[in-house]
């Protein structure tokens, strides 16, 4: 490929991360260009640089791609500032969210240092390894074969006792994914830190139609409360976070505690949790909110290839699935994080069921709504991924021990 192509293709890339392509059809691939561009923006405009110093030194100079680099760069340098700026947007979230004063309940208040963009550790961003953390892997939860397996990830010191438990439920649309591929960077911070964190593996559609998936998450909480003292994880302290359908997950579970038909065989087991915190979930299976990406959703893909029936066949079933629904007063506290410029699942969904569950829970609810940031923001590091774990990590301590000073 030539430089002016090479050029042309940069240049829309970045374009495309700044202000996405619109509309459901383009949805998939206006996400995985934006994605990628967007949260791998130093890497690309240090080859973009070097692509144009080294042209611009040759004989043969188009002036043409060398404009299309200098404007890719500014884009570029664009979008790596307003990931830099996550770490005050989320911090202003947390204060208005859970207090000002949060900060006097953590172990130790962040630093400088802590909050700074670790920029050595991205250099490398798809090498995700913590000499810290050693990691249990393929335990049974239940009898589904691979797809009831889960990971512990734990310090690979000395072995904890009475450790925070939180529980990572990957995404994938329902119908692909694996416990090794997402929430890599939050659970190794968080099991550096003393916590006792389980990934999980879930039955997929169309094999197994929705509501298998709940029905596996819930029952890998009560695999949790039964079992995990083994490891070190106290069984009465359980978070719970996943993104994109592991965030619909998260969240439909966590508003759902104690309910016995998603319960088959463990119906008086526990399954409540402490805190949810959801990344660019989807909030609406019904089409409630009136959103038109998620009535497209429900009829194009959500129906023949999750639940496997139509909406006009048994609306009920959408609405048991939709969390926006399932809210009521006894929601557990929520963290609910979403990015403006989501591809896959708009905002406006989080924007609504976080505004009623600020209407309708008695429990605190704290949204990071995260400019210019695309879906699946936090599955490999980044400098807005870096922000986002350490801001998750201040809020589980918080919450951990505002548990532990309640419960004493």
């Amino acid at each position: 490929m030539g430089f002016l192509r090479r050029q042309v293709v940069i240049a829309a890339l970045t374009a495309n991360a700044i202000r996405p392509l619109p509309g459901f059809r383009v949805g998939i691939p206006s996400f995985f260009a934006g994605w990628l561009t967007g949260e791998l923006a130093p890497q690309v405009l240090a080859l973009t640089v070097a692509d144009a110093a080294a042209h611009a030194t040759g004989r043969r100079r188009d002036p043409l791609g060398l404009a299309l680099a200098g404007a890719s760069a500014a884009g570029l340098a664009f979008l790596i500032d307003q990931a830099r700026r996550v770490g005050t947007e989320v911090e202003e979230a947390l204060a208005e969210g859970v207090g000002v004063d949060y900060v006097e309940q953590l172990d130790h208040a962040p630093t400088p240092a802590d909050l700074a963009v670790p920029w050595r550790k991205l250099v490398y961003p798809f090498r995700m390894r913590n000499d810290q953390v050693r990691v249990e892997r393929d335990i049974a939860y239940d009898d589904h074969g691979k797809r009831g397996l889960l990971d512990i990830y734990l310090p690979a010191g000395r072995p904890p006792q009475g450790a925070p438990v939180l529980l990572q439920v990957h995404g994938g649309g329902w119908t692909i994914g694996k416990k090794e591929e997402q929430g890599i960077p939050l659970m190794q911070h968080l099991a550096a830190k003393g916590w006792v964190c389980v990934a999980i593996n879930y039955r997929l559609a169309p094999r197994d139609p929705f509501p298998a998936q709940v029905i596996d998450v819930k029952q890998a909480i009560a695999w949790i409360r039964e079992h995990i003292a083994a490891y070190g994880g106290n069984p009465d302290y359980i978070a719970i976070t996943g993104g994109s359908a592991g965030g619909h997950l998260v969240s439909l579970a966590a508003l759902t505690a104690g309910d016995r038909s998603w319960q088959p065989g463990f119906e008086d087991a526990d399954t409540s949790v402490q805190c949810a915190v959801p990344h660019y979930g989807i909030y609406d299976f019904a089409g409630s909110t009136g959103i038109k990406s998620a009535i497209l959703m429900r009829d194009r893909f959500l129906g023949p290839k999750v639940l496997g029936k139509r909406w006009e066949s048994d609306p009920d079933a959408f609405e048991d699935a939709s969390p926006i629904l399932r809210i009521t007063p006894d929601a557990p506290d929520f963290f609910v994080l979403h990015g403006s410029h989501d591809s896959l699942a708009h905002v406006d969904q989080a924007r609504l069921f976080v505004e009623k569950l600020r209407r309708v829970s008695k429990r605190t609810v704290v949204y990071a709504e995260l400019p210019g940031a695309q879906h699946a923001f936090d599955v490999f590091p980044s400098i807005r991924s870096s922000h986002i774990v350490r801001a998750i990590d201040r809020y589980l301590h918080w919450h951990w021990n505002t548990y532990r000073r309640e419960h004493t």
